[in-house]
């Protein structure tokens, strides 16, 4: 088995035994439920055992699931090992730093601070390691990453370090066929519609596990408000083209860009007090910082902090 088959594998036993629904799970993982019961069912069969007990909530892992669990969680730990062996040795002819992003996130955030970094420290290399937040989150949590940078820093493992600039706010696009919507006007006022009244509309929403959808699903349970929810996407600027095409109300950063079209949607900045997010960067609470660490994160702390402003 190869180690990233068997690291998918330990986040779908994870997911499961969270959820303890399928469905859920595979929401959480940002893959198909069929496709997440498929592995499950192979993985089973070449163990000739059940891994997970199904007949009764919640789920639980059986003792044969328990070992081979056991067996995932070494393999995790020995090439941890083995990344950190390997980058000590190669760190000597060439120096990388490892930062893992969510891929919107990276193309925002990235190029505010890490050009300045690097003229400080021409002779780094930067591994960018764009992918979903629980991923990077497992690999810097297995030393496999020395950075993680990312939003919503009170949602991250308590024995990672982080700091964090900020409180940002979201802006709602609110396009024709919904019916706070205002003809002729770019820019709504901000304070001027209550948050309630934006998640009544028809919704446009990034998938569950998002930093977005955590704050909307907690403010809807917050408000008693049973969604309606047109359309769920992995991809955050596939809910915002849509949005813009008069499907649905959508709700996005501050830091994705988009003109103002009076015409066909308004822009209506959240008060902040209502719904915010910071930015952060993570690392392994046992990581001991070296001054060129220290410079990465000063950078970003004050150099992203100055041109996002």
């Amino acid at each position: 088995m190869s180690k990233l088959e068997s690291q998918d594998i330990l986040c779908y036993i994870d997911s499961l035994l969270k959820y303890s629904n399928y469905s859920r799970a595979a929401k959480s993982l940002y893959i198909s439920q069929p496709y997440l019961t498929k592995v499950i069912q192979r993985v089973e069969n070449q163990m000739n055992c059940e891994l997970i007990t199904r007949n009764k909530l919640p789920y639980r892992l059986t003792e044969q699931g328990k070992i081979y669990y056991q067996y995932l969680t070494s393999l995790e730990t020995s090439y941890a090992k083995l990344i950190r062996e390997i980058s000590y040795v190669s760190d000597h002819d060439k120096k990388v730093i490892r930062i893992g992003i969510l891929p919107s996130l990276g193309s925002y955030l990235t190029p505010l601070f890490l050009p300045t970094f690097l003229e400080l420290h021409p002779v780094y290399k930067i591994n960018l390691i764009e992918d979903l937040p629980e991923k990077n989150e497992k690999r810097i949590q297995n030393n496999e990453l020395d950075f993680w940078i990312g939003q919503n820093s009170g949602s991250i493992s308590p024995n990672l370090n982080s700091v964090s600039w900020g409180r940002h706010s979201y802006r709602a696009i609110i396009p024709r066929c919904c019916e706070l919507y205002q003809k002729d006007v770019a820019v709504i006022a901000e304070g001027t519609i209550d948050i309630s009244e934006i998640l009544s509309q028809k919704l446009l929403l990034t998938s569950k596990g998002s930093a977005i959808r955590k704050q909307i699903d907690q403010l809807l349970s917050v408000y008693k408000i049973q969604p309606n929810i047109i359309m769920e996407s992995n991809e955050i600027y596939t809910v915002l083209k849509l949005a813009k095409h008069n499907l649905g109300l959508t709700i996005v950063p501050e830091s994705i860009c988009i003109e103002a079209c009076a015409s066909e949607y308004n822009i209506y900045p959240i008060p902040v007090d209502k719904m915010s997010l910071d930015y952060f960067i993570a690392y392994h609470g046992e990581r001991t910082l070296t001054s060129v660490d220290h410079d990465l994160i000063h950078t970003f702390l004050n150099h992203a902090q100055k041109y996002a402003m």
